[in-house]
């Protein structure tokens, strides 16, 4: 310290502007003078009671302050406040500062520390250091013999002991009043100092007031209007019984605004896509359920038969979905960032709340409305559906080489455009870089903006389009990707707003701001990989688990993946037709939860070829196979009917933040329904289903033609 605490005190009151008088010493000082010296009350020490820290600090910002402190000093606290009778007082302390501003011996030098004990037994802490500190250590150490130095973090200063001698070798021991875990604290922190980890922002975003009420008025009626139409149509196609379900359907939304609330989730615009697709999967849960209740009525039970019935047939299936889509959300929640996390949140909380609403509270108003009645008033159709999807028997296995055929076109007219133009339409998530919305006062053309703008960028990439309204755009640029500096981002800005002073008679105005430096744009394209990845993966192990074959498992990766591919190849095909959608986080999300949907399609036909062959064991697979997908067919429409309705209407009113979310999730379910259907059991037909029939044939069983029609399957009775 280059003054001791007294001395420092006495030249702070003498010099404060506010002061009364001159003192020779501190407790004078203290009494006589300004504010600045009367905080300073710490007995002995240069400190002040732990409530005065905010006042203490706002003093020493002041310019006064900063004119009467020399320029080589700087006032740190210490890290814990010390007890000096009933009061608790937090040390200042004088450091002396060299010229650049840096420490004499900086924490890169330290070798180790840990904590230790002295010759008395009392807890010390034992430090080395490397080669070149060792010789700063003892330059610095014999030209201080008798004074202080401190250890500093962050600008807090842990301990202070006295320099004995000069210190040779960088092997030093630091003694003083420690406890154990003092001790340790101190060994730590000098260890941490050796890794230098500075702090930059490197993804920010800001949003104006005006455009964030816009975008969550638009998620919000969006999500309302899918709700209030997923309600009407269970109602118009199950009758009482889609009242049930519009019932379950409420509790369920309230149960996930309650969890989420609990746990002080913010519910943001990819929530509240999440939300949506919650409202589909329960849905879904309940018209399971539904239509296996209407096969048992229709093969004669009773209603409460039938519902005992139907609820214990499509458990399996909704479980096994369920099971699916938890999984995503994990995967999503653990390597997602931002908007992607609050997504498998709000999905992950809502798959475990559908669940209960659709399993156990339909079924409770459900069985207390038939208890006890000979005659119950409740429907499972009206005269919209009785009749509908009743006895399809389409040879969709028989279509399947065509379904290749079809898949592999346009996968691959996909890539080829996306090659000639220019790659991938990634986001500024995946590149790095700017991103700017603006708002002038009348309708631009991103062309003409985009001509102006470019020379100010001297070259780099920049993209301007349309942004939810004509005289709104959004201009996104990589100029100065890889400076994540606060320097960098004034820059970008300036030059952003000399290109936009052309325009200055349309009146400009950024609206938002949004920012992703390179490194974790790279962190967010490998996370999103590695989240595609492990989701197939653990499909893959969750189906040879539940279905015990390995080519179950294949074909709905397979399936899966060729969805994936297709999603990925409708974004160059869209562009190619003047629909140009970035592919960002929020696409990641939407990849992965069409995989979700895709995948509970293939779970409830993989269950209903189970249950045939265990209740058949004499057919094959080849033999099950058309009529397991004939008999799910009308649960497989109304589902993609059901989600395909809330997704479009996210598209046309959900805004042009989840414009890109919900185009990815409209093609994912139209082309998940395909490939569940013409996929994904196909390709088990072909690697398996077929060398069983042969196998079983050579060996002599009785097994009936599969060229001779759809065979008789049996059915047990579930009560």
């Amino acid at each position: 310290p280059p003054a001791t605490p007294a001395s420092l005190a006495a030249q702070l009151a003498k010099k404060n502007p506010a002061a009364k008088g001159a003192g020779a010493d501190s407790a004078a000082a203290a009494q006589n003078v300004g504010p600045l010296a009367r905080l300073l009350t710490m007995p002995g020490r240069l400190g002040v009671a732990l409530r005065d820290t905010a006042r203490m600090n706002a003093l020493l910002r002041s310019p006064e302050a900063k004119a009467i402190l020399p320029p080589n000093l700087a006032l740190l606290w210490s890290v814990k406040p010390t007890l000096v009778g009933p009061q608790e007082y937090l040390e200042l302390n004088p450091i002396k500062k060299t010229r650049d501003g840096q420490a004499p011996v900086a924490g890169e030098v330290v070798a180790d520390a840990r904590q230790d004990y002295d010759q008395s037994g009392h807890p010390e802490v034992s430090m080395s250091m490397n080669p070149s500190g060792a010789k700063k250590w003892q330059r610095m150490t014999a030209a201080n013999i008798g004074r202080q130095v401190g250890i500093v973090l962050d600008d807090y200063v842990y301990s202070d002991p006295v320099v004995q001698g000069e210190i040779a070798g960088g092997n030093t021991s630091i003694s003083g009043n420690f406890s154990i875990e003092e001790a340790q604290d101190l060994a730590n922190v000098l260890k941490a100092g050796k890794l230098p980890a500075p702090t930059r922002i490197v993804e920010e975003a800001v949003v104006g007031p005006s455009l964030g009420k816009e975008a969550i008025n638009q998620g919000l009626y969006s999500s309302l209007a899918g709700l209030l139409i997923i309600m009407v149509f269970m109602a118009a196609y199950y009758g009482r019984a889609g009242l049930v379900a519009d019932a379950a359907l409420l509790f369920n939304m309230f149960l996930i605004l309650g969890v989420l609330a609990a746990f002080q989730t913010a519910l943001t615009l990819p929530g509240i896509a999440g939300l949506i697709l919650v409202i589909a999967s329960s849905v879904d849960a309940n018209v399971l359920i539904f239509e296996r209740i209407r096969e048992e009525l229709d093969h004669g039970l009773s209603l409460n038969d039938a519902i005992n019935a139907g609820y214990s047939r499509a458990f399996s299936a909704i479980f096994d979905s369920n099971v699916t889509t938890m999984l995503i959300a994990v995967i999503l929640g653990f390597f997602g960032t931002g908007p992607v996390q609050n997504f498998a949140i709000t999905l992950g909380i809502g798959v475990l709340t559908s669940f209960l609403s659709a399993v156990f509270v339909s079924r409770l108003i459900i069985e207390a409305l038939v208890k006890g009645k000979e005659i119950s008033k409740i429907t499972f159709s009206t005269f919209l559906s009785r009749n509908l999807f009743k006895n399809v028997n389409f040879d969709i296995v028989g279509k399947r080489k065509i379904a290749y055929i079809f898949s592999t076109v346009v996968i691959v007219i996909g890539f080829v455009l996306m090659y000639l133009q220019g790659g991938p339409n990634l986001g500024v998530d995946f590149t790095g870089g700017r991103a700017y919305v603006i708002d002038f006062n009348k309708n631009m053309v991103a062309s003409d903006v985009a001509d102006v703008l470019r020379p100010a960028f001297k070259g780099a990439g920049i993209e301007v389009k349309q942004y939810g309204a004509d005289s709104r755009l959004r201009v996104t640029t990589s100029y100065l990707a890889t400076d994540e500096s606060q320097t960098a981002d004034q820059t970008v800005l300036t030059t952003l707003n000399q290109g936009l002073s052309k325009f200055s008679a349309d009146a400009p105005a950024i609206k938002s701001t949004s920012k992703v430096g390179a490194t974790i744009a790279d962190d967010i394209k490998r996370t999103s990989v590695l989240s595609l990845g492990l989701t197939l993966l653990g499909i893959f192990v969750y189906v040879l688990f539940r279905f015990e074959k390995w080519q179950y498992s294949m074909a709905a990766v397979i399936a899966l993946f060729h969805d994936a591919l297709l999603v990925i190849a409708s974004y160059p095909i869209a562009r190619a037709f003047g629909l140009n959608y970035e592919m960002d986080q929020i696409f990641v999300a939407a990849v992965l939860s069409v995989i979700g949907f895709s995948m509970n399609d293939t779970v409830v036909i993989y269950d209903r070829v189970r249950e045939y062959l265990r209740e058949n064991p004499k057919l094959t697979f080849a033999q099950v196979v058309n009529p397991a997908l004939n008999s799910t067919f009308s649960r497989t429409m109304i589902t993609f009917t059901t989600v395909f309705l809330v997704v479009a209407v996210l598209y046309i009113f959900g805004g042009e933040t989840l414009r890109s979310f919900s185009f990815a999730m409209m093609i994912g379910i139209i082309f998940g329904t395909y490939s569940s259907l013409f996929i994904a059991t196909p390709i088990i037909l072909d690697t398996y289903g077929k060398k069983e029939e042969r196998e079983r044939l050579a060996a002599g069983e009785d097994v009936a033609d599969l060229t001779g029609g759809t065979p008789t399957l049996s059915r047990s009775t579930v009560s």
